[in-house]
């Protein structure tokens, strides 16, 4: 079983496990089989262009692939695995609709509910998912609304930890409040991901959980004042985000090639056009479009120059897109140019 989950406007900044100071992964930090990516970034600052390179062969050296190729369900359903596409995200006649809908099984949950649907709500169609295809080769997408604003929406009463969290609108003034807000959100897709492991657990077998998210948000982070992304110009906080990868204790026995080239690549210089790559590998799915120097979990795997891709799906490096402020802050990070 490989599991996929998309996280929403979850920078890594804010995250437990890169060293923030606030609790935010109580779960993901006591949980054993983890491989943290210290040095990734999205290539681009908008859902609609980074989740299709999640989920597929596009990328910001070539985006206009995605109108002459399929993606990562369509690759798994090749190789004899049952797909299954999951969203807390609506439709909206994207191209991640597409991918989602080449899936055996495919389900918006958004579709049939108006009323504030919470992450967590994906466990029960995938809890279902992974008992009636026990015993099948199973791969699931997870595509979550994550730190979306308005962030005090993203999660229940019971996950608010941090502080005070009302604010009245995006406000500089209302950072504290609104950076409380957005770690509570944090802290509810921490939970959410204790929970798809501890189902994949119980299912039993080889099993492996990639997640990431597909970019990440400015908070009032310094003087310029910047919020939310999407901007022509991406900052550092719209691109640095998470990458994580949990593997059962049988996956591990079984696949300890995969496991070791994991660890070894945690530190490398990647992007999201490694996704796709490495889930393929992740899975065993062999194919001629798989690209192993831009698979995590290869021996090959070679680091390529920093990209973002514009409003103009044109590639940009980073000295051409960010400002010095986000130089300081890749510095302050640890993140290589």
């Amino acid at each position: 079983t490989v599991v996929l989950v998309i996280g929403e406007t979850s920078r890594a900044d804010n995250w437990q496990l890169y060293g923030y100071a606030r609790p935010t992964n109580p779960v993901l930090s006591r949980t054993s089989g983890l491989t943290v990516f210290t040095d990734y970034m999205s290539e681009s600052n908008t859902t609609h262009k980074s989740v299709p390179i999640l989920l597929s062969l596009a990328e910001a050296n070539d985006y206009e692939i995605l109108y002459r190729t399929k993606g990562i369900m369509q690759a798994y359903r090749e190789a004899g695995y049952h797909t299954v596409f999951l969203s807390n995200q609506q439709r909206n006649h994207s191209f991640i609709d597409f991918l989602g809908e080449q899936a055996d099984d495919c389900l918006f949950l958004r579709d049939s509910r108006s009323d504030n649907v919470f992450d967590t709500d994906l466990l029960q169609p995938f809890q279902q998912r992974l008992e009636k295809h026990r015993g099948e080769r199973l791969f699931v997408v997870l595509h979550t609304y994550g730190s979306h604003f308005s962030y005090v929406d993203r999660y229940p009463a019971s996950m608010r930890t941090f502080g005070s969290d009302k604010y009245d609108g995006a406000k500089a003034r209302y950072r504290q409040q609104l950076i409380n807000a957005y770690d509570n959100s944090i802290r509810q897709t921490d939970h959410l991901l204790g929970l798809v492991t501890q189902a994949l657990t119980a299912r039993g077998g080889s099993a492996a959980m990639m997640y990431t998210s597909d970019h990440g948000e400015d908070i009032f982070d310094d003087a310029r004042h910047l919020f939310l992304h999407a901007s022509p110009f991406p900052s550092f906080w719209q691109l640095h985000v998470p990458l994580i990868v949990w593997t059962s204790a049988d996956y591990r026995q079984r696949h300890a090639d995969i496991v070791s080239c994991l660890d070894a690549n945690r530190h490398r210089k990647a992007e999201s056009n490694s996704v796709f790559h490495t889930l393929l590998a992740m899975g065993g799915v062999e194919t001629s479009y798989r690209n192993d120097a831009l698979s995590l979990a290869s021996p090959v795997f070679a680091s390529h120059p920093r990209l973002f891709i514009d409003d103009h799906n044109e590639p940009r490096l980073y000295h051409q897109c960010f400002a010095q402020k986000d130089f300081e802050a890749m510095k302050r990070w640890g993140i290589k140019e």
